[in-house]
């Protein structure tokens, strides 16, 4: 009989690390985005989760902001990773 090894299995981890972090706590301070996903938000919407790393630290960040996720959109996989500022403006958020 065959082991689960035996199938040479892989598994692609693609699980953010770091705490999570407020929004709020890294606006306008320089931070690395190095990863994002967009999922259903469990209250209305979408959701954006970023993989950042501030001041050598990981970090996740998760926003409902239709700006950021429009933006980040348009970034190549191969532009990743990526430094930028997020600002408010205004009620919204936006990469500088």
């Amino acid at each position: 009989m065959k082991t689960f090894k035996d199938f040479n299995i892989t598994v692609a981890h693609s699980a953010f690390t770091g705490d999570k972090i407020k929004i709020s706590k890294i606006l306008n301070r320089e931070i690395t985005v190095s990863d994002y996903k967009i999922d259903d938000s469990k209250f209305k919407g979408k959701c954006l989760c970023l993989q950042i790393e501030l001041n050598g630290t990981a970090h996740v960040v998760f926003t409902s902001s239709i700006i950021l996720m429009e933006a980040i959109k348009q970034v190549p996989k191969d532009g990743m990773p990526f430094k930028t500022t997020i600002i408010q403006e205004n009620e919204r958020y936006e990469f500088t």
